[in-house]
């Protein structure tokens, strides 16, 4: 099973022929530049769409504090996404309650660990949407 960066570094490599398809689900590869190194730093993420725009939980297992990745966007919303074989820029943006209020069950019912990992933590974890650039 691929796992962090052999997950990012075959996914690159076979355009999403090798890490795509994972677990049961689906995957992307989110870049954010670093908000302290200005370095590109990618991170597999499940996903699903929404219409037109991209979507991904910062859930970090339901630690208490947020992944890097989701305080990179917060520093810089642009990022680069790669979908299989299809790169392109997006700005990533922290969903409104009214649209999390709409998405969250839709990605657990992707990812059903992401109600556990909500009941593990107070924080309040993250839907981000990736509207496509452009």
């Amino acid at each position: 099973m691929l796992f962090g960066k052999e997950h990012v570094r075959r996914y690159q490599e076979t355009d999403g022929a090798e890490g795509h398809d994972w677990n049961g689900t689906t995957v992307l590869i989110l870049t954010t530049t670093g908000r302290s190194s200005g370095l590109p730093r990618s991170t597999p993420l499940i996903y699903r769409r929404d219409g037109d725009s991209y979507v991904v939980v910062a859930s970090k297992g339901g630690a208490d504090e947020h992944p890097q990745w989701y305080r990179n966007i917060l520093a810089d919303p642009e990022v680069g996404v790669q979908v299989g074989g299809d790169r392109f820029t997006a700005r990533a943006r922290t969903a409104s309650p009214e649209e999390k209020r709409r998405l969250w069950p839709v990605m657990a019912a992707t990812w059903p660990q992401y109600d556990e990992y909500q009941a593990r933590t107070d924080r309040d974890i993250p839907v981000v949407v990736l509207d496509r650039a452009g």
